[in-house]
């Protein structure tokens, strides 16, 4: 029974945090900004992967799906997902 806090705080600490925006030095990014405003304020990710694809509202377009990570900073890593050029998602963890 006095596992289960410990538990849980582990559990916690493994799950990724989300974001609206992400600090690019004094600039920031936002949901809904499209890649070259990404790299305009935060420069060349560390690492770029295309994930897939994925069909758009009504299945009428196909948008590529890609994840770029920045870092690390301060032990985090920023991932951030875009598909057809827009960040839909921002994802910090912690880097190994």
């Amino acid at each position: 029974m006095r596992t289960l806090p410990f538990a849980l705080l582990a559990l916690v600490l493994a799950i990724p945090a989300v974001a609206e925006t992400m600090r690019c030095g004094s600039k920031l990014i936002s949901i809904g900004d499209r890649t070259f405003e990404v790299l305009q304020k935060c420069g060349e990710p560390v690492h770029r992967d295309l994930v897939g694809y994925t069909l758009g509202s009504y299945d009428r377009r196909e948008f590529s799906v890609e994840e770029w990570v920045y870092g690390p900073k301060n032990g985090m890593l920023s991932i951030l997902t875009f598909e057809g050029n827009r960040l839909v998602r921002i994802e910090t963890r912690r880097s190994r």
